[in-house]
């Protein structure tokens, strides 16, 4: 890019800033029309939502603000690549998407979108997706290289689902060809494409691995969604729950994400998690325990009630066995006997547990809803924790920006 192309993206920053939404609710829309096939691949829940066209919004705003030295972009970059690859995007979507992209922005800035502009964002928009394909490539070739690594969808067996809680149940999902599969790090997501007879499309949709890496099979545990207006997302979980059974074959892609253990790590860890956000912090905690982990591990949980904390018997266990690993729950429904086992009431909050020794260098990785997520990132911020040190998964588009 030019100077003077780099000076006029700058220059539509406050147009991005007020009009952002707008033009990716545009653009996506622009897209479907003209590309229907793409809802197979796109989260058309998320598209409902708005949560895709204010992630995309947020993500165009920052490489505009950033467009003089984008690499600063690069912890982003990686965490959309992570999600693209888990997705199968390849080089030739970003054609399309950079072709629709420029026609919206024409049309919605009209008038104002002047061929220097229109130039302008051409080119930002070619080193922006020459970026993220050669960072893609490189994930690729990363999951080929691996021991039974894969890309692209691969068919998978359920062998077994089992009831962990009244919302929960686990899928033991393996290799359909009877071949093995490749680890994955304790923390990371697959995803899995379901055809949903109510849309007509196919869905793709990321589960964190619950269970701790091997080569036999992965294992995720899905949450029932309850609800009249029900999203795609809920549309797949239920499915799942309702449809898919032992013996059944549904297509997966390799291990994915960043949210995952350190392998450098050298101080106490602490685990937080709001109902099935504990799903990613499950393998993390297994994973830590197997490799006697030599500092304090503290699990913090938060749900509704007794019924429908997942695990709970599996944690119990591990506290009672691992003299290093100790836990704290929250209900928001206590009963009597919940109360003397030392359950606390109420949303969980890290300011009510007089015990909890919150160093500001140990590593915390927090995992729920977005306002769980924010609250417990605050709070261990004004207990004077190490920003650095606080790690987060939000599932779905991220639209976080805490560190």
């Amino acid at each position: 890019m030019t100077t003077e192309q780099k000076t006029l993206i700058t220059a539509t920053v406050p147009i991005l800033k007020e009009n952002g939404v707008l033009l990716t609710k545009y653009f996506y829309n622009r897209m479907f029309t003209h590309h229907p096939e793409l809802k197979n691949m796109f989260n058309m829940g998320n598209q409902q939502s708005g949560r895709q066209q204010t992630a995309l919004a947020m993500a165009v705003l920052a490489y505009a603000e950033h467009i003089a030295d984008p690499s600063v972009l690069l912890p982003v970059v990686d965490r959309i690549g992570q999600k693209h690859v888990s997705l199968d995007v390849r080089p030739e979507h970003y054609i399309i998407v950079g072709k629709q992209l420029i026609a919206s922005i024409q049309e919605v800035l009209g008038d104002a979108a002047t061929s220097d502009i229109v130039d302008a964002w051409t080119a930002a928009y070619n080193q922006l997706a020459g970026l993220m394909a050669e960072h893609e490539t490189n994930l690729y070739a990363q999951q080929t290289n691996k021991t039974n690594g894969w890309t692209g969808w691969r068919p998978f067996k359920v062998g077994k689902k089992t009831v962990e809680s009244a919302e929960i149940t686990s899928f033991y999902l393996y290799p359909a060809d009877g071949g093995k599969v490749t680890p994955h790090q304790p923390g990371q997501f697959i995803s899995i494409r379901l055809f949903l007879p109510q849309l007509n499309l196919k869905q793709a949709r990321q589960y964190s691995v619950s269970s701790t890496p091997g080569h036999e099979y992965y294992r995720i545990s899905v949450k029932r969604e309850k609800g009249i207006n029900m999203d795609t997302d809920g549309m797949i979980s239920n499915h799942l729950h309702d449809f898919i059974n032992e013996n059944d074959v549904i297509d997966l892609t390799a291990p994915a994400g960043n949210f995952v253990l350190a392998p450098d790590m050298d101080a106490p860890v602490t685990l937080i998690s709001g109902g099935v956000g504990l799903t990613p912090l499950m393998s993390m905690l297994h994973s830590l325990t197997e490799n006697e982990y030599a500092h304090p591990i503290t699990w913090l949980h938060g749900c509704r009630d007794e019924s429908v904390h997942a695990f709970k018997n599996q944690l119990n266990e591990i506290v009672q066995t691992k003299s290093n690993v100790k836990q704290h729950i929250f209900y928001n429904q206590v009963t009597e006997e919940n109360k003397e086992a030392g359950v606390f009431e109420g949303y969980l909050d890290i300011n009510k547990i007089p015990s909890l020794n919150l160093q500001p260098n140990a590593h915390y990785f927090i995992c729920g809803p977005s306002v769980f997520i924010q609250k417990q990132y605050h709070d261990l911020v004004g207990a004077g924790v190490n920003k650095e040190r606080i790690y987060f998964e939000e599932f779905g588009p991220q639209l976080l920006s805490l560190n």
